[in-house]
């Protein structure tokens, strides 16, 4: 089969970002402008700045990621784009980009899933890796448990029923005082602490389902921090982040290890921003070597939002005959 050369455009929060890639695994360019430094200042994302930023980036970016693969837009096979779920004036800015240029270069467009994005940023990592596997995506948006059945083919075995656990992260790390992005803060600071400190709650529901819930662990670590503070007593800081991440990482370890005994899986491939906590690898590899279960990480570049990972779902969309037409709309919620 003849090589085929995706670009492909991700702005689904607060990333700009343009990559080529070549037949869904080989990344020719990845280009990432961030807007961390100015979402800093406001202790989280604000969606009309970050669509704002992406507007005055984005025809520069894609300049760059074609650059830098050395490749002209008369190469590239097809045009791959975010169009959900995520922040929709940010989704828009990506989308409506990408249909220009896909209407005025006559190339296919290809809609992509963030979330299916994420899960493909393993194929780019692990050259070998095929379906069927599970896929944990934990990330500031989604914490979903995916039975990855074949290429483009996905059944939602657990997710959370409130808060993702990368938000609930970042409103701990706000509540200590440790400022935004607050996943990597409380990792580092975790290491520092305690972890068997304070019993945070695990949410477990009585019925027969895997999905999770992390507004009562949050709400839990607010509760003992007021607590503390109206009784004078010191707070460990490093003794609470470690506890509330244990408290996390525990159901998270656990939920995905029953996935892989339901289904028969021998492999887990961990995706989203949340992967690259060092806390959840260590724990899950641990875990998982118990049962004969190959746990799978992309490097860090590839957890938080990129646009490679997006170029390789696209390639498989697109040999799929998945083609969508112009008409794309932003979908904010779309599901899996």
């Amino acid at each position: 089969m003849e090589r085929k050369l995706i670009l492909a455009i991700e702005s689904s929060c607060d990333e700009t970002s343009v990559a080529v890639v070549k037949d869904g695994r080989e990344v020719l360019s990845n280009v990432i402008a961030s807007q961390i430094s100015t979402h800093e200042l406001y202790g989280g994302v604000v969606p009309e700045v970050a669509s704002r930023m992406h507007i005055e980036v984005i025809n520069k970016v894609v300049k760059e990621a074609l650059e830098k693969a050395n490749i002209t837009l008369d190469e590239i096979d097809a045009i791959g784009v975010t169009y959900g779920p995520g922040l929709v004036g940010a989704v828009l800015v990506g989308l409506q980009y990408a249909k220009g240029l896909a209407f005025s270069s006559k190339k296919p467009l290809v809609g992509v899933n963030h979330i299916e994005g994420h899960i493909c940023a393993n194929y780019i990592e692990h050259k070998e890796l095929k379906p069927p596997f599970v896929s944990l995506v934990v990330s500031g948006g989604h914490t979903f448990i995916v039975y990855v059945k074949d290429y483009g083919v996905y059944e939602v075995i657990g997710q959370t029923r409130d808060d993702a656990a990368g938000e609930a992260y970042d409103k701990v790390a706000r509540s200590l005082g440790l400022g935004y992005p607050g996943g990597p803060k409380i990792d580092k600071l975790a290491k520092e602490g305690n972890e068997n400190a304070i019993e945070f709650p695990k949410a477990n529901f009585h019925e027969n389902t895997l999905d999770f819930s992390f507004s009562g662990v949050k709400s839990a670590v607010l509760n003992y921090l007021n607590k503390c503070k109206m009784q004078n007593i010191e707070i460990n800081k490093a003794d609470v982040a470690a506890s509330f991440q244990k408290a996390v990482i525990d159901v998270l370890k656990q939920n995905v290890i029953k996935t892989c005994k339901q289904t028969n899986s021998d492999k887990i491939a961990i995706a989203g921003g949340v992967a690259s906590n060092t806390a959840l690898r260590a724990a899950l590899e641990k875990e998982a070597s118990k049962y004969g279960i190959e746990v799978l990480f992309p490097s860090p570049i590839l957890c938080t939002d990129n646009a490679a990972m997006i170029g390789s779902a696209a390639y498989f969309n697109f040999i799929n005959g998945n083609i969508s037409d112009l008409n794309l709309n932003a979908k904010p919620n779309l599901k899996l």
